[in-house]
């Protein structure tokens, strides 16, 4: 399979991602998968510019996403899945793509119900969801970039 890595980040494709997770993990293809991002030309004409040179782009809704995934569209590339939220890995796995590490980078929420770490706060759809996730077998780690050291995701989420 050519998923390399998948994250959740709020804000998609930014310095972090572009710069840091893209050299390190040796991407070349960012899929974006999110249902609304994806009907927005204005959000995909940002991403775009935000996306590294001699990288390609994908932002695809979660159904597309994973029939692309799937039909092995993308096996001969590293592929970086991100996400906004946590519900379309679930709608990916659910579909039949086989994720086993998620990591969980920045997500700011207005409406947090948790705030986990100064990067990562989370509503009740969010745990939930997270919590479907590691029932999934998909482990989930924090990591907001590659030189800080990893936490286990789910041990934020109990404490």
């Amino acid at each position: 399979m050519s998923i390399i890595g998948t994250r959740v980040d709020g804000r998609l494709i930014h310095g972090q991602v572009a710069n840091l997770w893209v050299t390190k993990l040796q991407i070349s293809r960012i899929m974006v998968v999110d249902d609304k991002t994806a009907t927005s030309q204005i959000e995909k004409s940002g991403l775009k510019l935000a996306t590294p040179s001699g990288v390609r782009l994908s932002v695809l809704p979660v159904q597309k996403a994973a029939t692309n995934i799937l039909a092995g569209k993308y096996d001969s590339q590293r592929l970086l899945i991100v996400v906004k939220e946590p519900k379309y890995l679930n709608d990916l796995v659910d579909a039949g793509v086989e994720l086993s590490d998620v990591n969980v980078g920045n997500l700011a929420r207005d409406n947090a119900k948790k705030i986990l770490t100064h990067q990562v706060s989370v509503t009740q759809d969010d745990i939930d969801n997270f919590k479907e996730l590691n029932q999934k077998g998909v482990h989930l780690f924090a990591q907001v970039n590659p030189s800080v050291k990893s936490e286990e995701f789910m041990k934020l989420l109990q404490n």
